[in-house]
């Protein structure tokens, strides 16, 4: 039997993120390939992880800077190695690639990192000149110039030209690295979050009440959206709507998030969710307001699994859509923003309409029946023709060269420090 090996810089928890859900989706793909699947991750263990070993995953802890991991790999012999974002490839690719040298390498980006940091550089920018700026609205081309600015994108561009194949779960950023970064196509595929809808009742509009937003508070972006709901949005939305709450969950609040909590004002910082899709079901609205970010979002993907429509932001509901109808409003003014979380709060008829559109996009987009097979094919496809593939990634191979040989010299200048520490 083939083994597939994912490296992930955190323990997957499905229930906290959406990067955790990817990562899920991702095991369970291979799973269905007839892979034995194994998933390796030097991070410590976390109370909200999957438990692997109950969807047939073979879990392993292992070291950063250490030479332990070139025997682990060797002994495992994995036809196929997905790293979890850009870091872990630097930390493992080029271990992978003189232990296992034969093994199709793959990248799995969760979102765009630099894209993300580059918003969140303009937003900041934006805030010094206005405290109450709304999302970042920079063209291509601006955001281009804002990447450049900082040396992850050199870092992130150069483990995909290493890698055989990048998978990108937005198109828009596919776009971005193939008309901005020389990125050839070949290197990137686009795969959405894999799911499948209707496995659960969607209650009916009368049945729903308050609003609802969530997301992880270690994450950036989420942080800043709850910041902006405080501060500008729901202070406006309240007086629309006053016999709604806003109910706020999310993974490992800080207390500075959870002080925010006021029962006066009906702004409920609620923390840890069991059941994400439960409590955006109970909602009438989900709100996603995000001002900078990267990828596509897990919230709206769980919004849209519970038929629940939401007010989102360009930035929150980028390349999710395509061309099918957004499941509620895209709004990037506050007034604007406000105005349709009280027409979708209030008018069941454009409620209902809304909530039809996100099983509509969910089955134009999501499928994980359409989804999955493809890429196991585009896998196996490319695993068959992999010397003529690396054959004409030259550059692949110079990054390779130069990039792999100076992050080894540097791991192994570490390991040899605490090897040093520990006789002395």
């Amino acid at each position: 039997m083939m083994r597939a090996l994912l490296v992930g810089y955190v323990w997957p928890e499905p229930n906290s993120s959406a990067a955790g859900a990817r990562i899920a989706q991702l095991l369970a793909s291979l799973n269905s390939a007839g892979y034995e699947v194994h998933f390796a991750c030097a991070a410590a263990l976390s109370e909200h992880q999957l438990d692997l070993q109950s969807v047939n995953v073979h879990a392993h802890q292992v070291a950063l800077n250490c030479s332990s991991f070139d025997q682990f790999v060797a002994e495992l012999n994995p036809a196929v190695v997905i790293f979890d974002r850009f870091v872990t490839e630097e930390q493992f690719g080029w271990r992978v690639t003189s232990a296992c040298p034969d093994a199709l390498r793959v990248l799995d980006t969760e979102d765009l990192h630099s894209l993300r940091a580059a918003r969140e550089a303009l937003l900041k920018d934006a805030l010094k000149v206005n405290a109450s700026a709304g999302p970042v609205l920079a063209d291509d081309a601006e955001l281009y110039r804002a990447m450049r600015a900082s040396d992850m994108i050199l870092r992130e561009v150069a483990a995909i030209f290493r890698c055989d194949l990048t998978l990108m779960i937005s198109d828009k950023e596919i776009a971005l690295l193939t008309q901005y970064f020389s990125v050839p196509p070949s290197l990137l595929y686009h795969l959405p979050f894999m799911v499948e809808p209707g496995q659960r009742p969607v209650p009916a509009f009368a049945r729903r009440e308050h609003f609802v937003t969530i997301g992880n508070f270690r994450h950036a972006p989420n942080w800043d959206a709850v910041l902006w709901l405080k501060q500008t949005i729901w202070p406006q939305l309240r007086k629309q709507a006053p016999e709604a709450e806003l109910h706020i969950y999310g993974s490992y609040p800080p207390k500075k998030a959870t002080q925010l909590s006021n029962p006066k004002e009906r702004f409920l910082v609620k923390g840890w969710a069991d059941d994400a899709q439960q409590v955006i079901s109970d909602a009438r609205v989900l709100l996603a307001p995000l001002r900078f970010g990267a990828g596509i979002k897990g919230k709206l993907m769980d919004a849209m699994l519970s038929g629940t429509p939401s007010v989102a932001t360009s930035i929150a509901s980028e390349a999710m859509a395509g061309s099918n109808p957004w499941p509620g409003v895209i709004a990037d003014s506050v007034d604007e923003f406000v105005a349709g979380a009280v027409q979708l709060y209030r008018d069941g008829t454009r409620w209902q309409l809304a909530a039809q559109h996100c099983d509509n996009l969910l089955r134009a987009r999501y499928l994980a029946e359409h989804l999955c097979p493809a890429w196991l094919a585009h896998l196996n496809e490319l695993r068959q023709n992999l010397a003529q593939h690396r054959q004409d990634n030259f550059l692949g191979a110079m990054f390779q060269y130069h990039a792999a040989r100076s992050t080894e010299f540097m791991s192994r200048w570490i390991e040899a420090k605490s090897r040093n520490q520990t006789s002395d």
